[in-house]
């Protein structure tokens, strides 16, 4: 078996990129200032998500918009759906461009139940619902006003009006919210009309999941991009990063007893990044860890002749296996995240 090919560490170094692109895909939703602390969210808004979530991430985007590559990345990552729901916002009197400071977000899995969901499948999902929550000084009247005038679709629930972008009937159709004066939501309304529930009762809290909680409070540290996925995102991330890794069973059942994966980026004078996946034990993580070490220092050497910042990215990642997780760290400048980028490396289309 020829491990040194299993694995695309290019896939590796541009996925985990791709973790801050699922917040650029919140961030044109809608609003967000920036609460006290940047980078730790509270409990009182982590405790507004429903409890069962498969991903739960935040982004400082008040930050992000500090660095000189930040609009050509947005411009890679984001989809056109996406900008189209941005100009729509931007039409209700919410730019998301001049006001988005902060995001939190979730997703749950579709065409998955809880045992296939969990540690010990292979399954990953089919698709997903998507939930984000915003804080901030929001311009209820212009919203009403606007949808009021156009006839455009709403739908209320508990006494919440939700203001639909599209026909409000279709399934991938995207709903926002104002919770108050100052508290946002948006996504999908079938979710949404959970979170609405936690809040009434009807359903539980992200707070009663307590090893995800636990999970969260470790990556809920400041960083500038922070995420968490449950067994079946981890399951998924793997697939997207080594598709590969399939045709090895041994290999793959590697996979099926990786549980979290836990994420943090920090953007200051460098993009540094952490990426630690917990393995269903310490001999899966320390294979894990050899068929990370194996992938890159072959890719590396692929990557030195057309793309030779992303060959000393990958020459400056450390692997490091301890006890059941595996730890990936990375730092990139701004002119390698610049070049990066203009080798469209973070292409994320949809």
């Amino acid at each position: 078996m020829k491990l040194t090919a299993t694995l695309s560490p290019i896939r590796m170094a541009s996925a985990i990129y791709r973790f801050l692109a699922i917040g650029l895909l919140a961030v044109v939703a809608l609003t967000l200032p920036k609460p006290a602390a940047a980078g730790h969210l509270g409990a009182d808004i982590i405790g507004m998500f429903p409890k069962d979530v498969g991903e739960f991430g935040y982004a400082d985007l008040k930050k992000a918009r500090t660095l000189k590559w930040f609009p050509q990345l947005q411009e890679q990552v984001l989809p056109e759906r996406f900008r189209q729901f941005e100009k729509f916002l931007a039409s209700t009197g919410n730019d998301p461009n001049s006001q988005v400071d902060e995001i939190a977000w979730a997703l749950v899995a579709e065409g998955l139940t809880a045992k296939t969901e969990g540690v010990g499948s292979d399954a990953v999902p089919s698709g997903e619902q998507m939930v984000g929550v915003a804080i901030g000084n929001f311009n209820q009247d212009s919203t009403a006003t606007y949808f009021k005038k156009q006839k455009l679709p709403t739908a209320t629930i508990h006494g919440y009006t939700l203001y639909a972008f599209g026909t409000g009937t279709g399934a991938t159709d995207l709903f926002f919210v104002f919770i108050d004066a100052s508290t946002a939501a948006y996504g999908h309304k079938s979710i949404l009309e959970k979170m609405i529930g936690v809040r009434f009762g009807d359903e539980d809290s992200l707070l009663r999941n307590d090893k995800f909680s636990s999970l969260i409070n470790e990556a809920n540290t400041g960083s500038s991009v922070w995420l968490v996925t449950n067994p079946a995102y981890t399951r998924l991330a793997i697939q997207q990063l080594a598709p590969e890794i399939s045709q090895f069973p041994e290999a793959a059942k590697l996979v099926t007893r990786m549980q979290n994966t836990i994420i943090n980026i920090e953007a200051g004078s460098d993009l540094d990044a952490k990426v630690q996946a917990i393995c269903g034990s310490t001999d899966d993580a320390n294979t894990m860890g050899q068929l990370l070490q194996a992938g890159f220092l072959y890719k590396r050497y692929q990557a030195q002749k057309d793309n030779p910042d992303l060959a000393q990215l990958l020459d400056q990642v450390r692997i490091t296996p301890g006890g059941d997780r595996v730890t990936l760290h990375m730092s990139l400048s701004d002119d390698q995240m610049s070049s990066l980028i203009k080798h469209n490396t973070f292409s994320f289309k949809m």
